[in-house]
């Protein structure tokens, strides 16, 4: 089942292994460059069915890092073009995570100074959110984004998805977890606004929905659209799995064909219960009571782990981030481990078992 075919609108995918995104800190301006094109590569190369780039930023206030790609003008399509072309080349499909940062913007590297907050004076720049309300201690007070701002960066979303076509992408995710700016939004932990944009779950979820409707109105109608979600802040009092369900619901007529469920990211202090297979649960979940496909992710480290996840009907795909660092080609190893016909390379023939 791990090697089964997935249909998503007109693209199917060779199997049912993806490379989560997962931030590279090497651009320049934005710009992708060698480091993309060879990492990226090798995962597509290694027989990953679904390549999703990392977050990449709708303008620049939106990045993590001043190290993260982006698609806020064009000159940045022809770089990302070239990662595309690879990937697409070797087999994979390309996707695409369009991304906010929000109050989480404006960081180091993880290997300068642990990614603490740069500031304006070092490099950095102002952050924007819902509301007035830091990550956490030491991080700068967000600006709250106004009606304009708020249209602005819908605006900002669809014309990434725009680029993001242009480049060769043949499905894009909208990135609305781990603590960034769309989940900030979801979360009253962070919003604390009176408007239309907080206070009940509709208001709360609205900026989700809006640019969600955005980006599906700028994709192609047979291209695949992926949310990924954070099913829990693992705190109380903040967004929940049974939230997570009820937005997927009504993500779906919206145009969106997969949720890719992960959770956590918005609140510094939570306590995640780290362990194998930690987030399937709300994949499964998902999958069931909001009657749409999804992504499992969170340490699926061994072939026998994923291919349960897909038989059991816990999830649609696997996502692999960590494991897929330290072995590029774990696709081709589980296909040997699985007794299935991995999707080898010609040049690599020679070293098939």
């Amino acid at each position: 089942m791990l090697f089964s075919p997935l249909a998503l609108r007109g693209v199917t995918l060779r199997n049912r292994i993806a490379v989560s995104p997962m931030c590279q800190y090497s651009a320049v301006d934005g710009l992708a460059n060698d480091w993309h094109l060879v990492h990226l590569g090798a995962r597509a190369v290694g027989g990953a069915g679904l390549v999703i780039f990392e977050a990449t930023g709708v303008e620049a206030r939106g990045r993590i890092s001043a190290a993260d790609l982006g698609l806020w003008n064009d000159a940045q399509v022809e770089p990302l073009a070239r990662v595309v072309r690879f990937v697409e080349a070797q087999g994979a499909v390309a996707c695409v995570q369009l991304a906010h940062a929000g109050r989480k913007a404006s960081v180091r590297a993880p290997w300068d100074q642990g990614g603490a907050p740069q500031p304006p004076a070092a490099g950095g720049w102002p952050v924007v959110g819902p509301s007035p309300v830091p990550f956490a201690d030491g991080y700068p007070v967000p600006e709250a984004l106004d009606e304009a701002g708020l249209a602005g960066l819908i605006a900002a979303f669809a014309a990434a998805a725009r680029r993001a076509r242009a480049a060769g992408f043949r499905a894009a995710e909208v990135h609305a977890a781990h603590g960034y700016l769309l989940h900030q939004f979801l979360s009253p932990l962070s919003n604390r606004r009176t408007d239309r944009w907080g206070g009940s779950f509709e208001n709360r979820t609205r900026l989700v929905r809006e640019v969600v409707a955005a980006v599906r109105r700028e994709w192609p109608d047979d291209l695949p659209v992926l949310v990924r979600l954070s099913a829990t802040d693992w705190v109380e009092g903040g967004w929940d799995a049974g939230q997570t369900v009820e937005l997927a619901r009504q993500l779906k007529p919206l145009g969106v064909d997969l949720v890719d469920t992960s959770s956590g990211g918005l609140a510094a202090t939570a306590k995640v219960p780290v362990g194998p297979g930690y987030q399937t649960a709300f994949a499964e979940r998902v999958r069931r009571e909001a009657g749409v496909a999804t992504g499992a992710v969170g340490m699926i480290v061994t072939p026998e782990q994923a291919d349960h996840v897909i038989r059991s009907g816990q999830a649609d795909l696997v996502l692999l981030a960590r494991e897929l660092l330290r072995d590029p080609h774990f696709p081709l190893r589980a296909a040997t481990a699985l007794r299935a016909d991995g999707p080898w390379p010609k040049q690599y023939l020679r070293a098939r078992p």
